[in-house]
Order: C-alpha cells, then sequence, then structure tokens
C-alpha cells in the first residue's frame, strides 16, 4: 500500500530531524530536554509516527539552530518554491493567537484559492459578514408566548409590577 503525501512529508520529515540531531550530537534525551517535548513524542516523529505542530518545529529549529522555515518546507507545512506564498504561510504560522487548528485551516483555506486561481478557475470570495451575523442566534419563542419587542421591553422597577 503506498503512503500518501502527507505520510512521506512525515517520514522524510523524521529522517531529515534525526540527520540535523545526530550532526548536533544531541540524544533524544538531550534534544527532549532542551525543547520541552517529551523523548518518546520526539522518538514517534523521527520514526514517521506523529506530524508535530508548528509549535514544536519552532522548538526543535530553535534547539537545532536550524530554520524553522526549512522544517516547515520538510513537514509539507509550506511550499518550497514561492517565497511571496512562504511569508503567507509564516505570518499565520507565527500567529501566537491563533490555535494550531486555526493556523492550519487558513493555511488550508489559502492553498485552496491559490490551486484554483492557478487552475483558472474562479474564487468566489463571501460577502463581508456585519458583526449582527456572527451573533449566536437564538431560538425562536414557544408558539404560546409572544413575541417580545426589545425596543418596547422594559424591566419593572422597585415597587412597580406589571400584571
Amino acid at each position: 500500500m503506498a503512503k500518501s503525501k502527507v505520510g512521506s512529508a512525515v517520514v522524510s520529515l523524521g529522517d531529515y530531524l534525526r540527520e540535523q540531531r545526530v550532526s548536533a550530537e544531541l540524544s533524544l534525551r538531550q534534544l527532549a530536554e532542551q525543547t520541552g517535548v517529551s523523548n518518546p513524542y520526539l522518538s514517534q516523529i523521527e520514526r514517521g509516527l506523529r506530524k508535530p505542530s508548528a509549535e514544536v518545529l519552532q522548538q526543535l529549529a530553535k534547539a537545532l539552530r536550524i530554520s524553522a522555515e526549512q522544517l516547515y518546507v520538510q513537514a509539507g507545512i509550506l511550499s518550497p518554491d514561492d517565497g511571496q506564498v512562504r511569508s503567507v504561510e509564516l505570518a499565520i504560522l507565527g500567529d501566537p493567537v491563533l490555535s494550531e487548528r486555526q493556523k492550519q485551516s487558513l493555511l488550508d483555506v489559502y492553498q485552496a484559492f491559490r490551486v484554483m486561481a492557478e487552475a483558472g478557475g474562479t474564487v468566489e470570495v463571501p460577502q463581508q459578514v456585519s458583526p449582527d451575523d456572527a451573533l449566536p442566534r437564538v431560538a425562536p419563542p414557544e408558539a404560546d408566548e409572544a413575541p417580545v419587542d426589545p425596543d418596547r421591553a422594559s424591566t419593572p422597577t422597585e415597587g412597580e409590577h406589571h400584571g
């Protein structure tokens, strides 16, 4: 059974990391101590069993004194060919506010738009969402309840009773 593109990227990443670790004359345990990543997890990355997050790759790059960008390319997160694309991808990956899942989602959407544009297809851009559209929807009132007009609704003050 043939390995997927992601699988082969992970295996080559593992091989690359192992080569870099050996060149730096570090044991797995030493690398784990320097990165704060567990020894078993590093071993799984090197064997191609796990795909590390962008944050883990940054920690590894720092400890191994190599380019995080090169690790992203090896991991298949970044495109190796277009520098302009890479700067967009690096900006997404470097955003400290976004979660890993959000970063991956943005990268997936960005890459899908580029593939479509390069293929000559049109890219549908969604209409701008107003802040009101982004608010959660409230369930409609029950059939026996009358809808409340927010402009006319008032809160009774102390001593006042609506009956």
